[in-house]
């Protein structure tokens, strides 16, 4: 059995490196916390390696390595004390179908970004671009919004004026969320697949390059607020879109 007390461990400092977005890139590698987030890495066959706290079950097939509260908390994001951390390979993900794809420009929290994949995958969402300037997929807490979402679903940084045109070479609609006319109802919408949702920037939205190629715009009839969270916007209108007849 291994175990790992101190954290100036040469593996534990290498793999701390993994919390910070230039060494994920480098290596392949992201790391995960807490019991859920380990079995949705194991049933995408991503888990590499696991480092549990000393004296806690081993749940896994793999042969893990035991460490000290204060080693598990330097590969932790999280202020509470972790049980668990796994290093994971990044999915490799290829849909066979693209009926329904998501379309992200820009969006800059990682909170957001992964409670929307977490709402693409909960309403059969295909394949996610995210714009380059998107926040990254494997940040810490894109994974914990996510809830294992990122295993699931396939997602690519694109170039996504280049990715809308060629969708529309293959006949797919291309929806855009937008506050500004001319624009159509939600709940008036009904998408024939396949279809794609455009998602912009929380604060500026859509940029106007992109919004001028999408073949329509759509907003969410509200009572009193004029916009909602970006989050909540893409759950709303892909349940909607999802469920039109």
């Amino acid at each position: 059995m291994k175990y790992i007390e101190s954290t100036q461990n040469k593996q534990i400092k290498e793999h701390a490196k993994l919390l910070q977005k230039k060494e994920r890139d480098r290596s392949g590698l992201f790391l995960v916390e807490g019991h859920h987030m380990i079995e949705e890495a194991i049933a995408a066959n991503c888990l590499k390696e696991i480092y549990l706290l000393e004296g806690e079950d081993n749940f896994t097939d793999l042969e893990p390595i035991f460490c000290s509260q204060q080693v598990i908390n330097k590969l932790s994001s999280q202020n509470s004390n972790a049980k668990i951390i796994g290093v994971c390979t990044k999915p490799d993900i290829q849909p066979e179908k693209f009926d329904v794809v998501l379309l992200l420009d820009g969006i800059q929290d990682p909170g957001n970004v992964g409670t929307i994949l977490r709402s693409a995958y909960a309403f059969g969402v295909d394949y996610v671009y995210l714009s380059k300037d998107c926040a990254d997929i494997y940040n810490p807490k894109t994974l914990q919004s996510s809830q294992g979402a990122i295993f699931h679903i396939g997602t690519m940084n694109t170039d996504l004026y280049d990715t809308i045109r060629f969708l529309q070479i293959e006949n797919t609609t291309i929806y855009a969320t937008s506050l500004h006319e001319p624009y159509k109802n939600l709940q008036d919408v009904k998408p024939k697949l396949p279809y794609g949702l455009v998602l912009g920037n929380e604060g500026k939205g859509i940029r106007q390059d992109i919004l001028n190629i999408c073949d329509m715009s759509i907003k969410i009839e509200m009572d009193t607020f004029e916009s909602l969270n970006v989050a909540t916007a893409c759950s709303i209108c892909l349940y909607t879109l999802k469920h039109a007849s």
